[in-house]
């Protein structure tokens, strides 16, 4: 146990729940292992559940009771979940890392007022990868301006149930800014039927749910003549987690307030 930083995890019986406690075991610095409440999972060793090793440390339903004991915690689970856990952790002053997706406006205003007492990281996406290509997104955005027709291709397993994922958006969300537009003004999620010719400035939504892929995003920058593509592709969850796990040892020394991976990585 590495006496520096002691780290719980929200969510293990999650995918990413479960390479994050292979994560931060490896590193040391594993503290707690909590799962949603009735989970089959409550009660067995956190360890041998992963394939790793028993290693004494056994999966609860109740992040409340081990809070004093904890340095940060990282929470994957569920929108619901993760506000309540995001109070437990405003109630202790205890700093938290959150990569649930899916919150909506009401929701991400209570995170937002909530870090002005503790301090959130908040990202939708953990991967060094994808902060890289966020920047080059930005870069081509603003190259290019309105000389485009902008498309988010993305793809992801099928069991994931927000679309377009919270990556998609992150995307979205650059390429507005950029542009001097609202997402919500611009954003075009279907298509079917008869629909109107495509309106410039729009930015165009394509979702894909199947299989066991971990997470594909294609940023398409179509022309007249050419077409700029802009892709990151994650092969397995061991980068997420890895990137959670640097966001949580950087946290614990940052003063209240919500952040994101281009402050960790800063």
């Amino acid at each position: 146990m590495n006496d520096e930083i002691k780290i719980a995890i929200v969510g293990v019986g999650g995918r990413m729940g479960r390479y994050l406690l292979q994560t931060v075991y490896n590193a040391g610095c594993l503290a707690a292992a909590i799962a949603r409440s009735g989970s089959e999972i409550i009660g067995k060793d956190a360890g041998e559940f992963v394939g790793i090793e028993h290693i004494g440390l056994m999966i609860t339903d109740n992040l409340q009771q081990v809070i004093k004991d904890i340095d940060v915690v990282i929470d994957f689970s569920t929108c619901s979940s993760t506000l309540e856990h995001i109070q437990i952790c405003e109630q202790s002053n205890t700093p938290i890392v959150i990569g649930t997706t899916g919150f909506n406006s009401e929701q991400l205003a209570a995170i937002q007022k909530i870090s002005e007492k503790i301090p959130i990281v908040l990202s939708a996406n953990y991967s060094v990868g994808v902060s890289v290509s966020l920047k080059l997104v930005e870069l081509a955005t603003k190259i290019l301006k309105d000389s485009v027709d902008i498309e988010i291709i993305e793809a992801h397993h099928r069991h994931k149930i927000d679309a377009p994922s919270g990556t998609a958006l992150m995307y979205a969300d650059v390429i507005a800014q950029t542009l001097g537009h609202n997402l919500q003004d611009i954003a075009v999620y279907s298509r079917e039927g008869s629909t109107d010719k495509r309106q410039q400035q729009s930015i165009g939504f394509s979702v894909v749910r199947g299989g066991d892929i971990v997470g594909e995003h294609t940023v398409m920058f179509l022309g007249n003549g050419e077409c700029l593509e802009i892709s990151h592709k994650a092969m397995n969850r061991t980068h997420f987690s890895n990137g959670a796990l640097q966001a949580a040892k950087w946290i614990i020394h940052q003063k209240p307030d919500l952040y994101n991976m281009d402050d960790v990585l800063a």
